[in-house]
């Protein structure tokens, strides 16, 4: 059925349909979440000093509770079980932060700032970090230079903390009913059994762990000189998942040799173990999804405008960003426009995702910027850029070169790492 819908050219008009007449009611007031981001980034730079991950971005919203919330015993109520409410589009809010040492007065752009800081938790930008949380391994291709999907992790299948799993989905369907985004580097191979579409492994898992599908891929071509050279008698029905756990294939395999006959059983049983390794974790995803958003509205989508949907487009170009980005009261001439325009050229799309956070508290397309000039120092030079995330306006100054103002912004946009013009921290 799901191929047949996908042609449909009121695909998106469904899709809309389907979002707003399963909408419930927005809460009455946003629940308020105190988060303590000191504590988190200690936890990132050595994750091994807390193995509860209580002090986690991810962990202090999924188990905050709410004051003024309990259920029928008295128990107060965390956020995480509020999240399978089908929001408006309207209520773009989902909690309030405040920051502790942090002046923030969080009138969204703290909230998007949270929603980033969990989605860089569950899957580090940077490969030379160490995984924050248990709930996503990095893939083999991450350290596979042949590969083009590098960057991807996937459900880990040691953790069986399945309603975790589930809060994680139902974070993505808040994402994918508003226009905030929850970044997860995900490859196809998980994206596709979220919407439901079928696997293969030649094509998906090599997205995953590509020098393990040549390497099957040889072993079932090779002939049995060969076989015995490469293997002897040291190939075993085991595989090394991708939590780097040794299992084996069949009773007593790690003691049973592969013989040249029975590869191609072994080659069978290789891609099985594989391709399930993360099936309960995706299940307890897909269900945390479906909480949030109808089963029509995802049997209308491919998995690319699933993930589009969630995570926002990863690609961002100056071009491109330039569409998102309004003047407001700069004459038209005014050489800081220029000089901003030609610094933005210079920056790589990992920079521009950087200036995007530092603006909006995401960090992908599309969200709206407006920039204004710098009014606080007007005689002022070569200052460094101010930002309101809330309301996502960028605050320009004056400077003596474009150079200068690539540098000075590329400095702001990398250090910026907390917001503090809103109130005294100390208040």
């Amino acid at each position: 059925m799901k191929p047949f819908l996908l042609l449909s050219k009121q695909s998106s008009a469904l899709i809309a349909h389907c979002l707003q007449s399963s909408e419930s009611t927005a809460p009455r007031s946003i629940p308020k979440l105190y988060i303590n981001r000191l504590l988190a980034r200690e936890h990132r730079a050595n994750p091994a000093l807390d193995p509860s991950c209580r002090n986690t971005v991810f962990t202090q919203v999924c188990q905050c509770p709410i004051p003024s919330a309990a259920d029928a015993l008295g128990r107060r109520i965390c956020i995480g079980l509020l999240l399978s409410c089908r929001w408006p589009l309207t209520y773009s809010q989902w909690w309030e932060c405040d920051f502790i040492t942090e002046g923030i007065i969080d009138n969204g752009g703290g909230f998007r700032d949270s929603l980033s800081d969990v989605s860089e938790e569950l899957c580090p930008s940077s490969g030379d970090v160490p995984v924050p949380l248990p709930f996503f391994v990095r893939t083999s291709n991450q350290g596979n230079s042949s590969s083009d999907s590098r960057d991807m992790y996937v459900p880990n299948p040691s953790c069986k903390d399945f309603p975790k799993y589930e809060w994680i989905g139902q974070l993505m369907g808040a994402a994918l009913r508003s226009k905030e985004f929850l970044i997860l580097s995900l490859p196809a191979l998980v994206w596709k059994q979220l919407a439901a579409e079928e696997i293969s492994w030649s094509k998906d898992f090599a997205t995953v762990d590509l020098e393990l599908v040549k390497l099957l891929e040889v072993l079932e071509q090779v002939d049995r000189e060969a076989f015995e050279f490469m293997f002897g008698r040291e190939l075993t029905y085991t595989t090394v998942l991708s939590d780097q756990r040794v299992v084996e294939l069949i009773p007593n395999g790690s003691n049973t040799v592969v013989r040249y006959e029975d590869r191609r059983e072994f080659i069978r049983l290789v891609q099985k173990a594989r391709l399930e390794e993360s099936k309960e974790q995706i299940a307890a995803m897909r269900a945390g999804l479906l909480q949030v958003v109808p089963q029509p509205v995802l049997d209308l989508l491919t998995w690319q405008q699933m993930e589009k949907r969630i995570c926002g487009d990863p690609e961002i170009t100056v071009a491109e960003l330039q569409k998102f980005i309004k003047f407001d009261d700069f004459p038209s001439d005014d050489t800081r426009v220029q000089y901003f325009l030609e610094a933005l050229k210079n920056f790589t799309s990992e920079d521009l995702s950087r200036f995007l956070k530092f603006v909006t508290g995401r960090s992908r397309l599309p969200v709206q910027i407006t920039v204004y000039p710098e009014s606080s120092n007007l005689d002022a030079l070569d200052l460094l850029p101010q930002a309101c995330t809330c309301s996502c306006v960028f605050y320009l100054p004056k400077y003596s070169s474009a150079k200068v103002c690539e540098d000075l912004l590329r400095y702001a946009v990398y250090n910026c790492m907390s917001i503090d013009t809103d109130k005294n921290p100390l208040d």
